[in-house]
């Protein structure tokens, strides 16, 4: 049974892993004719927090409603601003929501939700530095410049280029990367 500090923080997760989707889909939408390679990177990160929501959702035992708290970021209208918001979040979710959740749920010896933590937390670092370089761009009055985006299907490990031969997270096989 996951302990109770360790299980809201699951739910608060997978709440803002939710959130994140959703917001990163409709700012693909957005960008898709001006920024077609912003709004390809927007999917692609779109697609990672869906699988970082599905694996907390996984490790959530207790039945019945929770409510959650997420820092989400609304208002947006433009892709700077939109990508302003995922530099935000992401770094929200590297200096402060990870390593409390990765610490509390070492702390009980909740391994699995320490995985589902620390995969979310690793891919996190790679859509901070893209969602950097998009913006860089775009304030620049330029698309993106940047080539295949692969996601680990299983763990949401992102990265550019080719996919590698196992997820250096989770260990799935090449097989297992989404190219976006």
């Amino acid at each position: 049974m996951v302990r109770e500090m360790t299980e809201t923080n699951l739910r608060s997760a997978y709440a803002g892993e939710s959130q994140a989707r959703m917001r990163y889909t409709i700012y693909a939408e957005r960008a898709k004719e001006e920024f077609p390679n912003v709004s390809r990177l927007f999917t692609a990160v779109a697609f990672a927090e869906q699988i970082h929501a599905t694996n907390h959702y996984r490790n959530i035992e207790t039945k019945g409603g929770a409510t959650t708290v997420s820092g989400a970021v609304f208002g947006t209208r433009t892709t700077s601003e939109d990508l302003q918001a995922g530099i935000d979040g992401e770094t929200f979710e590297i200096t402060e929501m990870y390593p409390v959740y990765k610490a509390v749920a070492e702390f009980q010896d909740e391994q699995d939700a320490l995985r589902s933590f620390n995969a979310a937390y690793q891919a996190e670092q790679v859509h901070l530095q893209l969602y950097q370089k998009a913006k860089e761009a775009v304030d620049q009055g330029n698309d993106l410049e940047i080539g295949e985006i692969q996601i680990c299907s299983v763990c949401g490990y992102t990265l550019e280029g080719e996919a590698p031969e196992y997820c250096p997270i989770c260990g799935a096989p090449r097989e297992k990367f989404k190219a976006f």
